[in-house]
Parts: C-alpha cells; structure tokens; sequence
C-alpha cells in the first residue's frame, strides 16, 4: 500500500493498494513500520524533479510520485543470505508499507541499496542503519530521531559549512522560516558558538513560538525584514524558499550581504525552484546541497569524524527538544493523508512533529 502524490499537482493525491513484489536473488523486503513527516518532506516534492527525488521510490504509474520519508523498517523477508529477518533498520523510505531493497556494500553497521535506479543519487540516501549497531540508536527516541535526525543533521552541515567558511565574515546570520525545525536546528547550533546575531525571520503568528525557544538573538514577521539590518554584515539562509522574502532580504542588505544560502522551500508556493539572482542586489544564491559537505568532511575527517561531531550535538539538542515538541501519532492512510495535506496547506502547528504508519489501527 503506498500514497502516491500527483507530480505536477502536490494537492493530488491516491492510496495504491499492490501485492509486494516476489523477491530476487539478492533482494530483501523490509515491512516499513513508522516514519516521520514534515515541511521537509514537502519539499522533496517541490524540487523532485530538479534534484531527482522522485527517482527514489518510483511511483505504480507515469506522472505520479512516492515522496520520500525517514523512518524504520524491518526485514521480513529476504533471498540475501548476509541479512536475517527480523532486523530493524533506518533510512530513507516512502510512504508505503514495504520496499523491496538490493543491499550491496555491507558492514557491521548496515547496507546500502544498489538498485539499479537508485544508483545516480546520492549515497548517503542510499544507506540504512542497523539499530541493533547504531550507536547513536535509543528506543526510547525512536519518534524523535525519525522526525528531527535528518532535519538536526542538515542544521549541523549547514552550520559547519559556515563555520567552514568562516561565516563569510559575517555578524549576522538571518534564518527564514524560522519555526522550522531544520531553521530551529541551524539557529540552536549558532547559538551555541556565540560569535554571530541570529535572526530569525517568521510569520506574525509564529513569533512568539520563535521566540520562546531562546535560540534567535531577534524575531521579526516577514513584513518587517527591512527593520532588520543593524550596520554589519549578513549571510541569508533561506529555508522558506520564498522568492519575496529572498528579494527583502537582499533589498535590506544589499552589499553587506556576504552570501545567500537556498536551503528549502517551506513556502513552497512561493518558491522559486532556480534562486536566480542576476535581479537581486547582494551575491546570487547558491543552493546548499547536504550530501557535498558530508562528501567533503567524509574526506577532512575519515569516514567516522562527522558522526562522532555530530552525535554530542545530537544528544544535547534532543533534550532541549523535550521542552517544546509535542510528537502527534497517527495510523493508517487516512491519517497520513490527513497530516500531509496539514503541512502542505501550511496548518501544522510548528511545535507539532508527525509520527505515522500507513499500517492501520490494530495491525501487529
């Protein structure tokens, strides 16, 4: 069973009940258990085709599309003598209940998929992590990781590309979107160094979640970007993806703009899938794609340095999550609908994180 969505029209979508298919040689099925669902999610529909995300988890029929979910899953089936069933596994999933996989390179810690059409993208969507050797694996946080890990995760590339780069010179990094939870991730992470302003720009009715949180020095609604240069320099991270809200800051900035980083599109109406720039004052926005900075500290660092930077962090940002997350469960594909048309129309609660199953009500 699995939820298709129209790839030209986000608001179109259809359940698609299908027998998995008999297994390979080689193959494993893994029944897809539960899986988070955000604005992230929303945005590998926005830019599916551009950065191939609907390549992932090809859909039943031409013109639709599986978006893709971070979750668990465990194997049930398999031809692949290296892997037992019963093992459970973290990764990159879509909204269904089974993926038949084709685990290659293998190691204590888990496997990657090489099927054929998988094989263009990038690795580190590719991989699933055994729990039972995931260090970094708490069952107690199994909601929490689906839902926050790949969002943390990005947070901290994103802040250790702009220390990488020294923040460009900068005294100001202004995040939009800023109720967001990789905003929230990327402006905790600053915090936490001190050596610039954080600034989060946000709609009126989410400024005072904002800033409650206590990670932005200053929150401002999106009609008030103008007010918000003090004299310095600014690098924009732009997770709304917003073309107005990316034309006001660049307006209020100008030349003291040091870079303009496209991150998301949480306002993925108003996005605009190429951030242009050739009519903007400042630099021209560069994309920010994850998996180059962890192909850059996978060479810096050795294969296990981001990991064992990035888990510390982790632990510390869980636990200041405890004090505003509020984790909403639902089952089956009704409630799964119900929760994507939430945070594609823009009406999810920024506190709220979705954990959900396309697996009904009283299914073991």
């Amino acid at each position: 069973m699995d939820l298709e969505v129209d790839r030209t029209d986000l608001h179109r979508c259809r359940v698609v009940d299908t027998d998995p298919p008999a297994l390979e040689t080689g193959q494993c099925r893994l029944r897809i258990d539960t899986f988070a669902l955000t604005a992230n999610n929303i945005t590998y529909g926005v830019v599916g085709d551009a950065f191939r995300y609907w390549d992932f988890f090809p859909a039943t029929e031409p013109g639709w599309g599986r978006i893709p979910v971070w979750g668990f899953a465990d194997v049930v089936a398999t031809t692949d003598d290296r892997l037992a069933e019963g093992i459970r596994v973290r990764g990159f999933l879509p909204m269904s209940t089974h993926l038949v996989v084709n685990p290659g390179r293998l190691d204590h810690l888990g496997f990657t998929d090489e099927s054929p059409h998988r094989a263009p993208m990038a690795g580190a969507y590719n991989r699933y992590l055994r729990v039972d050797t995931d260090p970094a694996y708490d069952p107690r946080r199994e909601a929490q990781h689906m839902l926050l890990w790949p969002l943390f995760f990005t947070a901290f590339l994103i802040d250790d590309f702009l220390d990488d780069h020294d923040r460009y010179g900068a005294s100001t990094v202004v995040v939009s979107s800023a109720s967001a939870k990789t905003a929230i991730g990327t402006a905790y992470l600053l915090a936490r160094r001190g050596e610039v302003e954080v600034v989060g720009i946000t709609s009126p009715g989410n400024v005072a979640f904002v800033e409650a949180l206590g990670v932005y020095d200053r929150v401002v609604a999106y009609d008030e970007v103008a007010s918000v240069p003090d004299g310095g320099d600014a690098v924009y991270v732009d997770i709304a993806g917003d073309s107005a809200v990316r034309a006001a800051v660049h307006q209020a900035y100008r030349e003291r703009l040091a870079h303009s980083m496209a991150v998301g599109a949480t306002h993925w109406e108003g996005a605009t899938l190429a951030p242009g720039g050739t009519d903007l004052p400042g630099p021209p926005p560069a994309f920010f794609f994850a998996p180059d900075q962890i192909a850059k500290r996978t060479r810096d660092w050795g294969p296990m340095g981001l990991d064992e930077r990035a888990g510390p962090a982790w632990r510390d940002f869980v636990a200041f999550t405890d004090g505003w997350l509020e984790l909403q469960t639902g089952r089956g594909p009704d409630a799964v609908e119900r929760a994507y048309r939430q945070l594609l129309e823009g009406r999810a609660e920024p506190r709220v994180g979705h954990i959900l199953s396309m697996w009904p009500e009283g299914t073991a």
